[in-house]
């Protein structure tokens, strides 16, 4: 399992990739990141929803509620522009760090 650390710092990052494949709700985010992590990281919604409020305010993301009948009314998120600018810059940090590690440990680069 990750560590909360590094799962922390990671999170935005893996929110706004996730927005930019198609706009979810909360608890899609929350098991679509426990899918991506075969179960290794369990976000709690309290934690994420933080995380969305203060997207929100930076103008990261936008959110709107969406009711369907027979469904509980859902706010759903989408990224934005700025979110969009922000995660190519993220992108690229994290591709910088991952190529420090591919060359220290060794490793065969992994595009998958």
């Amino acid at each position: 399992m990750p560590a909360k650390a590094l799962t922390g710092a990671s999170a935005q990052t893996i929110v706004l990739s996730i927005l930019q494949r198609q706009q979810s709700y909360g608890y899609q985010i929350i098991k679509r990141v426990n899918e991506l992590s075969n179960g290794e990281v369990e976000w709690a919604a309290g934690s994420l929803y933080t995380l969305m409020h203060r997207m929100k305010a930076d103008g990261l993301v936008e959110s709107f509620w969406v009711e369907k009948e027979g469904e509980r009314r859902r706010r759903f998120y989408k990224i934005t522009d700025k979110g969009l600018k922000a995660l190519d810059e993220e992108k690229k940090a994290w591709l910088s760090v991952h190529g420090i590690f591919v060359q220290l440990w060794g490793l065969q680069p992994s595009l998958s």
